[in-house]
């Protein structure tokens, strides 16, 4: 069964009284432990599937299956509770919590879930040994360059063990030798953990890492658009 089936889906935003598609009609099936790039220029559509698929906006038509769940069919508490339990996301932005160690912040998805205080530091520990981070854990992110910044929004994406994760651009504000870096860290916990993640981007390097690309123009997959 794959981790990700989307049939049909469309997504219109409203200007006023004018309707920009977003996306049209777009069709994909992602398969359990992928690494998938979404790739595509700017309002090619890529952000916008990234983001529906991780039930962080609704479609206007089609169906997005996750994880075997039809979001379509899910109460709010649901979808939250899916978002929580079973989607990591990696924001552009970073989207770390100021007041927040590196450590708390790794934790804070956990916290949520419920997960007991001392387990949720010894996997936040864990997460942050594996990207590197571990010696960094009470610095707080203004005390962090953007590539470590980056590096611990990763950490609290997988210590809460998600199924998906899903990337937005996640090497748009680093050097190439620290997204570099970001990706083959990532790549490594996709080959020995069976992480299944799936990135928006429109750069190359992070397309040539990617086991699998799905290219967007548009709204629209482009024709052969998977290699």
């Amino acid at each position: 069964m794959a981790m990700v089936e989307v049939q049909e889906v469309r997504k219109v935003y409203r200007q006023g009284d004018v309707e920009v598609p977003a996306l049209s009609g777009v069709s994909l099936a992602i398969d359990p432990g992928a690494f998938l790039a979404l790739a595509g220029p700017s309002g090619s559509g890529k952000t916008t599937l990234l983001n529906l698929i991780g039930g962080l906006d609704v479609p206007d038509g089609g169906v997005i299956t996750v994880d075997g769940r039809d979001l379509g069919t899910l109460s709010a508490t649901a979808l939250t509770e899916m978002r929580l339990h079973r989607i990591g996301f990696v924001f552009q932005a970073y989207n770390l919590i100021p007041v927040l160690t590196a450590v708390e912040n790794a934790e804070y998805v956990m916290l949520l879930q419920g997960v007991p205080k001392r387990e949720r530091r010894e996997r936040a520990m864990a997460a942050l040994d594996e990207v590197g981070l571990s010696g960094l854990s009470a610095r707080r992110p203004a005390e962090l360059s953007g590539g470590q910044q980056q590096r611990v929004a990763v950490a609290r994406a997988v210590a809460s063990n998600p199924a998906i994760v899903l990337a937005d651009e996640p090497t748009a504000n680093l050097d190439s030798a620290t997204g570099e870096g970001l990706l083959a860290m990532m790549r490594e916990m996709n080959e020995k953990k069976g992480v299944t993640f799936v990135f928006s981007t429109h750069d190359a390097m992070v397309m040539a890492a990617a086991h699998e690309v799905v290219r967007m123009k548009d709204g629209r997959l482009e024709p052969g658009g998977a290699q």
